[in-house]
């Protein structure tokens, strides 16, 4: 539904062109410090804008808004007093005009038709509403707060694009993750996919990539057996991030042409800890973190909203049963859309990451 977790919960609600959009976080310990500063950085990271030299980002939307927090309850003096936290950032930017085609028009690859089906015609038609990338603004603000419990448990999380565009970065190089459009762990593979979005971006096209996920200092043990393991919890919180159609942790589809002497992790002793060998099982044995970095990667699919002209159908009338009748039609579509999804989807996936340690941790 609207809520994820269990013990640290996340309630989102508003729409991408609605009055504002935001969340209500249940179940977090009191006294955890948190400022407007902090949270206010992180919805930063995943709004759109100009890039690192200050031209326009040819990967994202040209919608801009300010997207400023507001904590409404929850934090008190800097603290949280363990009540909901709830925090909203007002729309500021809506053209909803440039969606009146799409009442009764549903666009290839997006979730339109599916919605439409499911509330028999009652849906935001509007950018997409609920299921507009831009509701992922309230994940990132309590996933703010979930990375600064994670903080006291000496948690790290950094995500970053591996590949856009078909073009796949050559290192990983943390520290140039913010200094290049793709949020990419390598400038000169970032330059290279750029220069291809933005190809792709004057033929009105999109594109897709990887996003890769490291997750440090995650003691051995977190999670639990069976139906709730932590790789099964991490890859439903991927799979809830609109744009992600796979998700694979460690060595992930390459272990199927592994061999077990080649894909067990072996194990050693140093200085009495048992400490493993390598990471192909990618931090995560029996659904229990090992003590090793987790990886994960998930793939995005290329942004729906392209400028290209499309077949589709439109709704134009119901049955008698009252079932809706469609007509072929094509579709070319207005707006300001990303190209490509994968610099504004990585704090997301840190987001969510974070949310599912947090309930797991708490």
């Amino acid at each position: 539904m609207n809520t994820f977790g269990k013990k640290f919960r996340l309630t989102t609600f508003g729409e991408s062109h609605g009055v504002a959009l935001g969340c209500i976080i249940d179940g977090c310990p009191s006294g955890l410090e948190i400022s407007k500063d902090v949270i206010q950085s992180a919805l930063n990271r995943r709004r759109p804008g100009v890039d690192v030299s200050g031209k326009l980002n040819a990967s994202v939307t040209a919608r801009t808004e300010a997207d400023e927090v507001e904590i409404l309850s929850g934090v008190f003096e800097g603290r949280t007093t363990g009540a909901p936290i709830a925090f909203e950032v007002r729309n500021t930017s809506q053209h909803p005009s440039d969606y009146e085609n799409l009442i009764n028009t549903f666009r290839p690859g997006h979730s339109d038709y599916c919605y439409d089906i499911k509330y028999k015609g009652c849906r935001d038609y509007r950018g997409g509403g609920r299921a507009s990338g831009r509701e992922t603004l309230a994940r990132v603000a309590g996933g703010a707060v979930a990375s600064e419990l994670l903080k006291k448990y000496g948690i790290k999380i950094t995500a970053y694009t591996i590949k856009a565009a078909g073009i796949s970065a050559e290192k990983r190089d943390f520290s140039q993750i913010e200094q290049n459009n793709l949020r990419a762990p390598d400038n000169e593979a970032a330059a290279k996919m750029n220069e291809r979005i933005e190809r792709l971006r004057l033929s009105g096209d999109s594109a897709g990539g990887i996003v890769e996920c490291v997750i440090q200092g995650c003691r051995a043990g977190l999670g639990e057996p069976v139906f709730d393991k932590l790789d099964a919890e991490l890859a439903k919180a991927m799979f809830c991030i609109g744009a992600v159609k796979g998700f694979e942790i460690g060595d992930g589809f390459e272990s199927a042409d592994s061999t077990g002497s080649e894909n067990n992790d072996c194990m050693h002793a140093e200085d009495g800890k048992a400490v493993f060998n390598t990471n192909h099982a990618g931090g995560i044995l029996g659904g229990l973190s090992n003590g090793n970095d987790i990886i994960f990667r998930v793939a995005v699919k290329p942004v729906p909203s392209i400028f290209k002209t499309q077949q589709t159908v439109r709704r134009t009338s119901t049955d008698k049963n009252g079932e809706p009748v469609y007509e072929t039609t094509s579709l070319q579509i207005k707006g300001r859309h990303d190209v490509c999804l994968c610099p504004r989807i990585v704090p997301v996936v840190e987001a969510m990451a974070a949310l599912v340690l947090a309930d797991n941790i708490i």
